[in-house]
């Protein structure tokens, strides 16, 4: 629930969909020039890197200040709304019992309180890449437009306030320490909208009426903790509110021109925009995601199309001219998937995409919330599993975010998932990295059942369940590997690999199952491969044979 279907509405206003509406000041922090320039046609030159395409799997840490009260998702929204839908987290109420009134205690004084006091990245990053991981993601901000960094443009920042250490500066060290790729996520181009609850006050009550702290100003400060700072530069609420808040596109944080929500200006756009390419400058992050709809503040303005070429022609010129670089967007159309690598959240494609691709989901919610497991459960090992095993047969990666409490550890019950994928690794990471999707995906009940994909993602989930009978195919070099998503009680049957599928242009010249020294017995005729399974199990997990091609 990082962002629901923001920026879908776009379509409203067609011009501004054709053309910018603020263009972006360079003055600041300009753009490198180099081989791409801000325009779509320009990026799309794009070509995926092999190192990318090789890694197939992140961990990712979505961690910042909303995840101090360990209350789940969005928390620095909805802890203003008394009355919200009913799938949204009550985190009016909790707040009250914890902090106080939200008129006398808010996000930002919450953001005081979190001190991130037994966080290890290097520990935590050590575990990360025994379970798999190539590269790491941090969150750099999220919609509450707190950075993560030493921030030269937002004074609202984890090196000042909070923990008072530049988290990014730490991660990025730890990851490259390991051999993991770095990334970053983005998410404060929407605290415009996205905040606009803290404008508001109780409706009833012995506080009804007196305002949260969202419009308050630097001048309001004489005497407090935060003297000397700007609320504004965290809320970003000088303007009215939208003129429907209860309208359902009012409750994501959308752009919607439809409910009267005025559009960001231009300081705003400006520091959106410098603030992002300081990051780029100062930590030169292999990896950048943007949880937007194409690009940050797109159609807004141009910041995402000069972000793009910026990240591009600088780390070209990083890397000897070189393109190592990664970008992505959500809710891209076909060309625009040529510009950068298409992010679907909580879901997958059904098929082999064209372009390299990347699926971004999490064990539990977004944002750490405690009590979670015993609640819902985490997503186990096995899901986890198969779930990758899906979308490195469809062309694409995945990136897991493991939730990090407050204080900047993870719980048991994470660990005993990220311990489970480790151990799984130790035996099949080879039909995993450096891999390539074969002729088909793969065969089974759960491809012909397969959930629905909505522009931004969300089908996870909702297909047929994935069982033994599933089978997946990777391929590298002269070994085809048919993953089966679970533990077969039956011989495999292997319809695909039969003489007349005619899809195996090379003959079969041995099989071996990955974990096991027992010889693999088989047959191949014109309907399928036939396997018989040895006598002990490889696991209950996803049991994988290399089939070896002539």
């Amino acid at each position: 629930m990082k962002c629901l279907l923001f920026f879908c509405l776009l379509a409203v206003s067609v011009a501004a969909a054709e053309l910018p509406v603020v263009k972006i000041s360079r003055t600041a922090e300009p753009m490198q020039t180099g081989k791409f320039e801000p325009t779509w046609e320009s990026l799309k030159q794009y070509e995926t890197p092999a190192w990318f395409r090789d890694a197939k799997f992140g961990i990712w840490a979505h961690w910042g200040p909303q995840c101090q009260p360990e209350h789940g998702d969005w928390y620095a929204r909805f802890m203003y709304m008394e009355k919200v839908p009913s799938w949204a987290p009550h985190d009016y109420e909790f707040h009250r019992q914890k902090y106080g009134p939200q008129s006398q205690f808010g996000f930002k004084d919450v953001i005081n309180t979190w001190k991130a006091e037994n966080w290890n990245p290097e520990a935590l990053i050590a575990l990360y890449k025994r379970a798999g991981a190539q590269y790491f993601f941090a969150l750099g901000n999220h919609h509450d437009n707190f950075d993560l960094w030493d921030s030269k443009y937002q004074p609202w920042n984890a090196a000042h306030i909070g923990p008072k250490q530049d988290l990014i500066a730490r991660w990025a060290k730890a990851a490259r320490a390991q051999g993991l790729r770095f990334g970053v996520s983005l998410h404060a181009a929407h605290a415009w909208t996205w905040y606009e609850s803290a404008q508001g006050a109780d409706a009833t009550g012995e506080f009804a009426g007196v305002p949260y702290d969202g419009k308050l100003t630097k001048s309001d400060g004489k005497g407090k903790w935060w003297e000397g700072l700007d609320p504004q530069d965290l809320y970003a609420q000088n303007h009215p509110r939208s003129a429907h808040p209860e309208d359902p596109a009012a409750i994501h944080g959308q752009w919607n021109w439809d409910n009267g929500a005025s559009l960001p200006d231009q300081a705003y756009c400006d520091k959106f925009y410098n603030r992002t390419l300081d990051l780029i400058n100062r930590y030169q992050p292999d990896l950048i995601y943007f949880d937007d709809t194409a690009l940050p503040l797109w159609p807004v303005s141009d910041a995402g199309l000069r972000i793009a070429a910026h990240f591009y022609n600088r780390n070209m010129q990083e890397h000897g001219g070189k393109l190592e670089a990664v970008l992505f967007g959500k809710i891209l159309d076909e060309e625009q998937r040529k510009a950068m690598a298409w992010d679907i959240e909580r879901g997958q494609s059904n098929r082999i995409e064209p372009q390299p691709w990347q699926t971004d989901t999490c064990i539990g919610e977004w944002h750490y919330q405690r009590g979670l497991f015993e609640k819902h459960g985490y997503k186990s090992t096995k899901t986890v599993i198969q779930t990758l095993v899906d979308v490195v047969s469809k062309n694409g990666n995945l990136l897991l975010n493991i939730p990090v409490r407050g204080d900047g550890t993870i719980d048991d019950d994470e660990l005993k998932v990220v311990e489970g994928i480790a151990t799984w690794m130790e035996v099949n990471r080879e039909c995993i990295f450096g891999t390539r999707p074969w002729k088909i995906c793969g065969e089974g009940p759960a491809l012909e059942n397969a959930a629905p994909l909505t522009a931004q993602g969300f089908n996870e989930g909702k297909g047929a369940p994935l069982t033994a009978a599933d089978i997946r195919f990777t391929v590298k070099g002269n070994t085809l590997y048919a993953i089966a998503l679970g533990q077969p009680t039956l011989p495999l049957h292997l319809k695909s690999l039969g003489t007349t599928a005619a899809l195996l242009d090379k003959s079969i010249t041995s099989i071996r199952l990955l974990g096991s020294e027992e010889t693999v017995t088989w047959s191949q005729s014109s309907e399928a491969l036939e396997i018989l399974l040895p006598a002990k199990p490889a696991g209950d997990i996803a049991v994988v044979f290399a089939i070896a091609l002539k």
